[in-house]
């Protein structure tokens, strides 16, 4: 897949317009957005991300387009795997509600940077090594497991503060209220910290811990640094909307962990395959040399169709109960 640096560059100052106009503009003022309002900024947002699917068939053929899809719904699923902790932090530092959105923004923006220096390393890294499938591969299977046996130990989720956060807490003195979305103010002569900075600091490192897992996972579907720029991009653009549309739906996808971590082991272990594919490990590929794209797509989709029903229907039957 050839990629000129004037597409590129087109693809950025598009993308960046898009972000600005919803972080920016949209979210211009503190404020909890309607049903209503977050709804259309999703749809929107997500027949952005199909439509770029379809230039992306149009330009460079259904192959690519498979992929982008594939790794866009990864991302996606994963994103919205991070709103759990999202809704927990913010109830755990009591934020305002209306003062919610404006750390949202602040925590996507650093999302943003994050994710693009991690594609950039695992790009180089993948380019440079032949072993970084095994890695890779390795790292997502051990996700997997790992967040398959937090869903068993514990049914809710718990925000244990990094050291990043502890360190910030330690060294510099706070407020003990928010100033609306300012980040420091100075009273009675010193300069000190608020709330919201202690916010930031903790969805940023939240998210910097996340980009750990959602970076290897899309390089085990492509290869393509575009690709799996604009798929993470897509995956964040509308987050902030869908923390309010569906923060009260978000303990009814009960088995969300568990699905996602099905999806992690199925992709490290194609790439660990992936890496054994030159010693002659070839049975599981297609007629071509590869898994076919729509492999993974159908496994993804399923996957997390049948995770979907299932917890609504496991969120449904607990509620009749308490009812009786």
């Amino acid at each position: 897949m050839h990629v000129s640096t004037t597409v590129w560059m087109i693809t950025i100052a598009v993308l960046a317009v898009a972000l600005v106009v919803d972080l920016f503009i949209i979210g211009r003022r503190p404020h909890v957005p309607s049903l209503k309002e977050a709804g259309i900024a999703i749809m929107v947002f997500v027949g952005l991300g199909v439509i770029f699917g379809l230039i992306v068939w149009m330009l460079w053929g259904p192959v690519y387009s498979g992929q982008y899809y594939t790794g866009w719904l990864i991302e996606y699923s994963l994103s919205v795997d991070n709103l759990f902790i999202f809704v927990v932090i913010m109830a755990k530092l009591s934020v305002p509600r209306d003062l919610q959105q404006f750390a949202l923004m602040v925590g996507i923006m650093l999302a943003l940077v994050f994710r693009g220096i991690f594609i950039g390393l695992g790009a180089a890294f993948i380019s440079a090594f032949s072993w970084a499938f095994l890695v890779f591969g390795g790292f997502l299977i051990y996700t997997a497991i790992k967040l398959y046996l937090d869903y068993r130990r514990s049914d809710e989720e718990e925000f244990t503060e990094n050291a990043v956060l502890r360190w910030v807490r330690a060294t510099f003195p706070a407020t003990a209220e928010y100033h609306g979305t300012a980040m420091t103010v100075r009273l009675d002569g010193r300069r000190l910290v608020t709330p919201m900075l202690i916010v930031v600091v903790a969805l940023g490192s939240t998210d910097l811990l996340f980009a750990l897992d959602s970076i290897p996972a899309i390089f085990g579907v492509t290869q393509e640094p575009y690709l799996v720029f604009t798929a993470n991009v897509f995956a964040l653009m509308g987050l902030r909307q869908l923390y309010f549309m569906i923060g009260g739906l978000l303990d009814r996808l009960v088995y969300l962990s568990v699905g996602l971590a099905v999806i992690l082991g199925f992709i490290g272990i194609k790439m660990i395959l992936e890496f054994l594919r030159p010693f002659g490990f070839t049975w599981w590929l297609g007629p071509e040399g590869e898994m076919p794209i729509w492999v993974s797509l159908v496994v993804i989709v399923v996957v997390l169709a049948v995770t979907t029903v299932a917890s609504l229907w496991a969120s449904r039957r607990s509620d009749s109960a308490e009812e009786r």
